[in-house]
């Protein structure tokens, strides 16, 4: 009997985990097309203008916005899930991201409506932050809240890997429509198809809200607050507001460590598409670019799932650290082997880097989840790693593009290191959390 229940509670792991792996995914592909539009569509179809830097700019500064709103969406999404449950709030922040990246799709051109366009397309991003912001939390909780104590590292990477693998799926999809049209094509209409294709999300959504249960740990909170004799107005506390009078310095040290992680992936995914496509001494293709980003992204989804499970044996902080350290130090290898031109060495460039960024963000769901307490831990970690996100991502690849165009290339290097260097010291001031209970 006991067998039986055991095979039956890990079939049902197997199915959470999936599920959230295959829900992130196409949420992160949502995200993460829009920042491969923003260096390659968005500065002629909605941004354009006569010096092509400044439009780069522009569009660079409205994939900001996104991150502007996602820790309103932490926030909001947050009380929610701390309130209602992990997974409806999930389900709501999946269908919103479907809904509205499916709208980008059918959005008229600068050129059809004017300054009327860029706007519209700026509330779409902005939505789009609220729906990452509220994803992150639902799907890394959802797993990492069910698994085995001695593996919620590995799970949480289910739920981490949906990143690595958005920016697969967001690559494929340009490279699959713009190999298959004419560039005009591309251009005028073809782009639109991978955003529209998002509404698969939709669907994923629904079987999440009829297939899978709520993390034990959640329901365990919910029926002692079901059965407590305190008042009502006591147990109906925002957690939000719980959260940051309970945890404040956790809070902004858990953004603090995500810096790292943020600054140097969107340099990783965006900007160095740009500088490979418009540094006057390379000139390479989009589809060279945006293939050397999908294989390491790739590559970074087992290798991530390795540290993950790594983090289970020797802890959380050990491979965090480690990854932050070669992070910063591959920053200055990573534009050199660019400037090469060989696609080969572009490839091992970002490669290597987003390989020491899974050292990173693989750990990070079951140490996020770690830190804090049930009745807070959705605001909580959202919270970390939203404001995290703004501090680093928001504005990585505009300060990227106006380093190098200020400066030299080298300094955008620097901006890697001076990241790692605060997520180090962001590390050493929380404490380990592997073999914490839930």
């Amino acid at each position: 009997m006991s067998d039986t229940t055991g095979q039956d509670q890990q079939q049902n792991m197997r199915r959470v985990a999936l599920t959230s792996l295959a829900g992130t995914s196409i949420e992160w592909y949502d995200f993460f097309l829009y920042a491969t539009a923003a260096a390659v569509i968005f500065p002629i179809a909605f941004f354009p203008q006569e010096d092509p830097t400044t439009a780069l700019l522009i569009s660079f500064s409205s994939l900001a916005v996104g991150f502007l709103a996602r820790p309103l969406g932490g926030v909001v999404f947050g009380h929610f899930g701390d309130r209602i449950g992990r997974k409806r709030t999930l389900v709501v922040a999946l269908m919103m991201m479907g809904v509205t990246t499916t709208l980008i799709g059918f959005l008229p051109t600068y050129a059809s409506i004017g300054v009327a366009a860029p706007i519209l397309l700026v509330l779409l991003r902005f939505v789009q932050g609220l729906a990452i912001g509220g994803q992150w939390g639902g799907a890394m909780l959802l797993v990492t809240e069910s698994a085995p104590a001695d593996q919620r590292g590995w799970y949480g990477a289910y739920a981490q890997a949906g990143a690595p693998l958005g920016v697969v799926l967001a690559n494929l999809a340009f490279i699959g429509v713009s190999s298959s049209m004419s560039d005009e094509a591309f251009m005028d209409w073809g782009w639109r198809l991978p955003f529209i294709a998002s509404i698969v999300l939709i669907g994923i959504s629904m079987y999440i809200q009829l297939k899978i249960e709520d993390t034990q740990a959640f329901q365990s909170l919910s029926n002692a607050q079901s059965a407590t004799d305190k008042p009502v107005e006591t147990v109906k506390r925002s957690p939000v507001i719980e959260a940051i009078r309970k945890y404040p310095k956790r809070i902004m040290l858990a953004a603090g460590a995500f810096l790292s992680v943020q600054v140097t992936f969107y340099i990783l995914i965006a900007f160095v598409i740009s500088y490979g496509m418009q540094s006057p001494n390379l000139m390479l293709s989009k589809d060279l670019m945006l293939t050397a980003v999908l294989v390491a992204a790739a590559i970074m989804v087992p290798t991530q799932f390795y540290f993950s499970g790594l983090s289970d044996r020797i802890g959380r902080k050990n491979v965090y650290r480690w990854g932050a350290i070669l992070t910063g130090a591959w920053g200055f290898a990573l534009f050199p082997l660019i400037d090469t031109g060989n696609p080969l060495f572009i490839c091992l460039a970002i490669t290597v880097g987003l390989l020491f960024l899974g050292m990173q963000y693989g750990p990070q769901a079951a140490y996020f989840t770690e830190l804090f307490s049930t009745e807070v831990r959705y605001s909580g970690a959202s919270l970390g790693y939203q404001l995290g996100a703004i501090i680093g991502g928001a504005l990585a690849p505009t300060i990227a593009v106006l380093l190098w165009d200020s400066f030299g290339i080298f300094y955008v290097s620097v901006y890697i290191a001076i990241a790692a260097l605060l997520t180090l010291w962001s590390l050493s001031h929380l404490e380990e959390t592997k073999g914490s209970t839930l």
